[in-house]
C-alpha cells in the first residue's frame, strides 16, 4: 500500500532548492530537488539513491536514513514513517479488534465528554453515551474515514471538514506504513479512492500526520456549535487502538451545549447503555 520509493519521490518534490543552497533560474523544470542533488547532499552515490527511488535497494542504513531525513526536511512523524517503510521486510502483525472489558469500564467513567475507542483503520469499536449523541447514531461499527469522505450528508457536522480530511489521510498513511499487510485497511483505502476525488488527491501527496491533540469543532443539528478539545491516547498494548476524548473548556458555550445534548436524551436513559461496544473477534 505504501513504499519507501514513493515516499522519497513525494518528499523530494517538496524541497525548495534555495533552502538547501541550490541556486535556481527560470529554466529549471524539476519540481523540488533532482535525484542527483538529494544524493549529493545526503552523501550517497547517485546510483544508490536512484535504486532507492526505484525500489531496487532495500533496508538502507540508519546513517543513510538520517541523512535523507535531514536533506528532505522531514519532521518527527515523517522521519518515523521513513524508518518504518525502510524496514517493511519485518512486517508488523495486524492487531485484533477486541476491546478489553477493563477499557470499557474506563470509557464508562468518562461521563461529561464524548469518548470513543478506535482502531488503526479508524473503525469505532466502543463509545460512551455522549459520543453517540454527538454523532446522532450508535457509532460502534462506524468508520470515521468513510463518514468524512463518503457520507456527504454528514459533512455539515464537521466545521473544519477540509482539515479533518487532511488528518484522516495522514493517519491512514501512517497505518499503511505500519501494517502494510492488513487486507481490510487496503480494502478501505481502495474504497475511499474509488468514492472520493478529494481522497485520491490527498493520498497521492503521501503526507503523514499523527494528531495527538487539537481543536475539533462540530455543528450539531440540535445544540449548535460545539468547540471541543480532542485528545488521542494511544493504548499501551500494541493493539493499534486509541482512546479519543472530546472535552469542553469549563464555563464555555460548548460545555453548556454538551449538557443540553445530554439532557435532551435524559428521558430515554433506559434505552441507551452507558457504553456501547461492537463485538469483534
Amino acid at each position: 500500500m505504501d513504499d519507501l520509493a514513493g515516499f522519497l519521490r513525494t518528499r523530494r518534490s517538496r524541497v525548495d532548492p534555495a533552502v538547501v543552497g541550490i541556486p535556481t533560474d527560470s529554466r529549471r523544470r524539476v519540481e523540488g530537488l533532482r535525484r542527483e542533488e538529494v544524493a549529493h547532499l545526503s552523501g550517497v552515490s547517485v546510483d544508490y539513491y536512484v535504486r532507492l527511488e526505484q525500489g531496487r535497494a532495500t533496508q538502507p542504513s540508519e546513517q543513510v536514513l538520517d541523512a535523507l531525513a535531514r536533506v528532505l526536511g522531514l519532521d518527527e512523524t515523517e522521519r518515523g514513517h521513513l524508518y518504518r517503510l525502510s524496514r517493511q521486510r519485518r512486517r508488523a502483525k495486524v492487531p485484533g479488534g477486541r476491546v478489553r472489558p477493563e477499557l470499557l469500564r474506563i470509557l464508562a467513567l468518562v461521563a461529561d465528554a464524548p469518548a470513543m475507542i478506535m482502531n488503526h483503520r479508524l473503525d469505532v469499536l466502543a463509545e460512551n453515551r455522549l459520543a453517540g449523541l454527538l454523532y446522532g447514531r450508535s457509532t460502534p461499527g462506524l468508520n470515521i474515514a468513510r463518514h468524512i469522505f463518503l457520507e456527504e450528508t454528514e459533512r455539515g457536522l464537521y466545521v473544519d471538514w477540509e482539515k479533518c480530511t487532511l488528518d484522516v489521510v495522514g493517519h491512514l498513511r501512517l497505518a499503511a506504513g505500519k501494517y502494510p499487510e492488513d487486507p481490510r485497511l487496503a480494502s478501505l483505502i481502495g474504497e475511499l479512492a474509488m468514492g472520493s476525488e478529494r481522497f485520491r488527491r490527498l493520498w497521492a501527496r503521501a503526507d503523514v500526520r499523527a494528531r495527538t491533540h487539537g481543536r475539533k469543532t462540530y455543528r450539531h443539528p440540535l445544540v449548535g456549535l460545539l468547540e471541543l478539545h480532542q485528545e488521542n491516547f494511544a493504548l499501551p498494548d500494541e493493539s493499534g487502538m486509541e482512546l479519543l476524548v472530546l472535552s469542553a473548556a469549563p464555563g464555555s458555550p460548548a460545555e453548556d451545549g454538551l449538557r443540553l445534548l445530554a439532557s435532551l436524551d435524559a428521558e430515554s436513559d433506559d434505552a441507551h447503555p452507558t457504553v456501547n461496544a461492537q463485538v469483534r473477534e
